[in-house]
């Protein structure tokens, strides 16, 4: 069922990005694990089927990984959840990657981490779609300005933006969520060499993200269904297709 799953899910991809004028390829899958079977995870990660792997919660990571033993070197793991400073330590021990940067004062505790560890890290800004006071991020007009301040966090490398649409319906509407997201993301990214990253749509709306020009897509549900255990998820601030779009990633 799993690999069912998976195939329906790049199938879409493929013909959004068709529609777009885009190659299906050039668009990534974050698993996102929250309500992830370990068989099924097990299964996707032994097939080498999906590169990312995405998680909100440090606590559930930290589980995760030790359940799957040395099969859990072979993805990617990526930090989608809202990242509190007094956890960015061990979020870095956890994850090669974190989506969810929104703040100097989060920045400024990642580099000092980082230079502690002697590492580097690129990371994701993400950005504020909408106007709720439970969603973090950078508003899009001041994405510029928050990267050049970020110049005094040399162990940090912005290496794209992640962003969260509204629950709207019908899901069209978030179109034009999406379609400024990527209008910031080449304003500010366009050097297309260092292969910046563009995180956008979930299980509700990911067609429409590839479509406007996502380069990853934050997938649980249309993965691994609603829920076997109370794992892992969609998204960023416990990102998960409910909690997805509350805050950082919930997918």
């Amino acid at each position: 069922m799993i690999f069912d799953n998976l195939k329906s899910v790049q199938q879409r991809i493929e013909t959004a990005a068709e529609r777009a004028g885009r190659r299906g390829a050039d668009v990534g899958v974050v698993a996102v694990v929250k309500k992830a079977a370990l068989s099924d995870l097990k299964s996707l990660l032994e097939s080498g089927a999906v590169p990312y792997i995405g998680e909100n919660r440090i606590q559930d990571a930290e589980r995760r990984r030790q359940e799957l033993g040395l099969l859990e070197k072979r993805a990617v793991w990526r930090f989608i959840g809202h990242l509190q400073a007094n956890k960015a330590r061990r979020a870095l021990e956890l994850f090669d990657r974190i989506d969810t940067l929104d703040s100097l004062r989060l920045a400024q505790v990642l580099d000092r981490h980082l230079a502690e560890q002697g590492k580097r890290s690129r990371v994701l800004i993400q950005v504020k779609l909408a106007e709720k006071e439970t969603q973090s991020g950078i508003p899009l007009s001041a994405v510029g300005e928050f990267l050049g301040q970020m110049r005094s966090f040399p162990r940090l490398e912005p290496a794209g933006l992640m962003a969260i649409a509204p629950v709207l319906d019908p899901v069209e509407k978030v179109r034009p969520y999406f379609r400024a997201a990527r209008e910031a993301f080449e304003k500010n990214f366009p050097e297309k060499e260092a292969r910046p990253e563009l995180s956008m749509g979930m299980s509700q709306d990911f067609e429409i993200a590839v479509e406007e020009g996502a380069s990853l897509v934050r997938i649980g549900t249309s993965l691994f269904g609603n829920g076997i255990s109370r794992d892992t998820a969609d998204n960023s601030t416990t990102m998960g297709e409910s909690n997805d779009r509350k805050s950082t990633c919930h997918p």
